[in-house]
């Protein structure tokens, strides 16, 4: 157990979400942020002063005069975490820390904080503060699977407005599926629901200084759409709202028109569809059972017929794919309609079916840290094809994806066929990618920059002060 003197007090915390620059000259804007740490703060009690900070658009300041650092992050952003846990640790803070990375890898995450909070946070949260606070810290917490009834509003007034989107809501936990690739099952297991008038009172906050920024709300869910009666209740109380609203979905709401009628009719622009391949032996590595190639087509069509955006993600290194399936995927995207694709590399996140599989075949690239993980990067040796092939298959396929030539073709198609607020979202997203390909502002090779954050040995417990 760590110790800390025994008073309580009110203290004030500093939450960051870690982060590692993903492309060579970083964002020139920033699109969303993660909910994490305003989502924290809500539920922090009103004694305790807290602040939030961004390390994707922030300066962290090691000499903040704050009494708790709570840093969350990705295991692709575990360098930064550690790095920042370091600077914090010799000033003499105390500093914990919670999300997906930790919870896999806790022995290597208590080597750097003083405190770790496993699965989710919201339910040992309070508990960790109240310890703090009277100086009983113990060094592991978890988590339990939240109830989500009755969670305040987001602190959105602690968002900066780097962020183009600040209006994130989750409405859902979980997923009933168990993709492969996928941390929800095992980090949100089972699906819940938070009530509706709660979504809807987030949704319904305006306090932004740009009328997008009020206008337009993310849902942060894994599958916003699963049960049926509650999104059709939903919908309907968001039509007033009259906003213009974004989520992802499963591939089987395109058999549903009713619901889609009623996702236009309450101001759907836009929903990310995990596609995932065009290849049947790749869906079946992945567990994507329930997508059907033969659907791709008339799915995204019918979509699109109620003038929304489809979004989609697709991924390079299933055990099928070679460098001629990978880079043909950017034509296959094209054929069937995506307005906006989201390109990654399989990654064997720690919690997920993949990494076991991976391990188990001695396939996982242990030389390779953490900076690996960020989606973009190869950290396991693909079957058909070498690391660096796979890399630059996927390099190829973005860079052919957002040319000027297909994101114009995407954004001319959206003109004749979105709604204004779908086309607008096509428009800035393919813009906001294509000036990256046109900069050559390509996704980082960490096998060129894998010193960008640098390893760095944790300070042993006796050589930082405490809560005073």
């Amino acid at each position: 157990m760590f110790v800390l003197p025994s008073k309580k007090r009110a203290m004030k915390i500093d939450i960051i979400i870690a982060y590692v620059q993903r492309y060579e000259f970083g964002h020139e804007y920033d699109f969303v942020p993660p909910i994490t740490g305003i989502h924290l703060a809500a539920i922090t009690p009103a004694e305790h002063t807290v602040a939030v900070y961004h390390q994707q658009v922030d300066r962290i300041n090691t000499q903040t005069d704050a009494d708790l650092i709570a840093i969350s992050f990705f295991s692709g952003f575990a360098m930064a975490a550690y790095a920042l846990a370091v600077e914090f640790r010799k000033r003499g803070k105390t500093v914990v820390a919670g999300g997906p990375h930790v919870t896999y890898c806790q022995a290597e995450a208590l080597e750097y904080f003083d405190a770790i909070v496993t699965g989710e946070a919201e339910s040992a949260w309070l508990q960790l503060l109240k310890d703090a606070a009277v100086g009983q810290l113990k060094q592991v917490y978890t988590g339990g699977p939240c109830d989500m009834k009755d969670l305040p509003t987001p602190r959105y007034d602690l968002l900066p407005n780097k962020f183009f989107i600040r209006k994130v809501i989750q409405a859902t936990r979980g997923c009933p599926f168990s993709c492969s690739f996928c941390t929800v099952p095992s980090l949100n297991p089972g699906f819940r629901l938070r009530p509706v008038k709660d979504v809807l009172r987030d949704a319904g906050y305006d306090q932004f200084d740009y009328w997008w920024q009020r206008k337009v709300v993310w849902f942060w869910d894994d599958n916003l759409t699963i049960k049926r009666p509650y999104i059709r209740e939903l919908l309907q109380g968001m039509i007033p709202l009259k906003k213009w609203w974004l989520t992802q979905a499963s591939m089987d709401i395109a058999k549903d028109p009713e619901l889609l009628d009623l996702m236009k009719a309450s101001g759907c622009i836009g929903v990310f569809l995990g596609i995932e391949s065009f290849g049947i032996d790749s869906l079946a590595d992945a567990n994507k059972r329930q997508n059907k190639i033969a659907n791709y087509s008339a799915a995204v069509k019918a979509i699109r017929r109620r003038g929304i955006a489809v979004m989609a993600g697709f991924i390079a290194g299933f055990d099928h794919d070679d460098e001629q399936s990978i880079v043909h995927m950017a034509d296959q995207l094209m054929e069937i309609g995506i307005d906006v694709p989201f390109l990654s590399i399989m990654t064997p996140f720690r919690g997920t079916p993949i990494y076991h599989t991976l391990r188990q075949e001695g396939r996982i690239m242990d030389d390779r840290n953490w900076n690996y993980y960020n989606g973009y990067n190869v950290a396991f040796t693909p079957k058909k094809i070498d690391a660096d092939q796979l890399l630059q298959a996927h390099r190829t396929l973005w860079k052919k994806s957002f040319s000027p030539w297909y994101a114009g073709k995407r954004i001319l198609r959206g003109l004749f066929t979105l709604r204004r607020g779908a086309f607008l979202l096509s428009l800035f997203m393919n813009s906001f990618y294509s000036y990256k390909r046109v900069r050559k502002n390509y996704p980082i090779d960490m096998t060129q920059r894998h010193n960008i954050v640098k390893a760095v040995e944790p300070v042993p417990r006796f050589e930082h002060g405490v809560l005073a």
